[in-house]
């Protein structure tokens, strides 16, 4: 059986990624229970996207995934992928994934990462 055509790597540490990857979950369940999407603790496996170079801490920081070519995708790509995958959220995948759009929403996600980031290093979270 081929493998899965995404697998979402996530910090469950993390209050905030941890309910929204819950929250996707819910909203993926036919998908998931497929074996079409994968989602991942990274916390269980730390090492498991270091041939990619990509370290605990970057996954910590940024959501990163693999693709069925095993292409890796970080941050706003990885949400991009997940909305595509999610029923009524294509349009959310077209809008911040069009050309023009990505750039903002990568910068105002990566912003985003950077601030949750430092919350959960403040908090103690690992």
């Amino acid at each position: 059986m081929p493998g899965p055509a995404l697998t979402v790597w996530y910090n469950t540490r993390c209050p905030v990624c941890d309910a929204g990857i819950g929250w996707q979950k819910r909203r993926l369940v036919e998908a998931v229970k497929a074996g079409r999407i994968e989602f991942r603790d990274i916390n269980l496996e730390p090492e498991a996207l270091a041939a990619y170079g990509a370290s605990l801490e970057d996954i910590r920081r940024r959501l990163h995934a693999t693709d069925a070519g095993g292409r890796l995708l970080v941050g706003a790509d990885v949400a991009i992928a997940v909305w595509k995958a999610t029923p009524g959220e294509g349009w959310l995948a077209a809008l911040l994934g069009n050309p023009v759009i990505l750039p903002l929403a990568s910068f105002g996600y990566d912003r985003f990462a950077d601030l949750l980031y430092a919350w959960n290093r403040r908090k103690g979270r690992w």
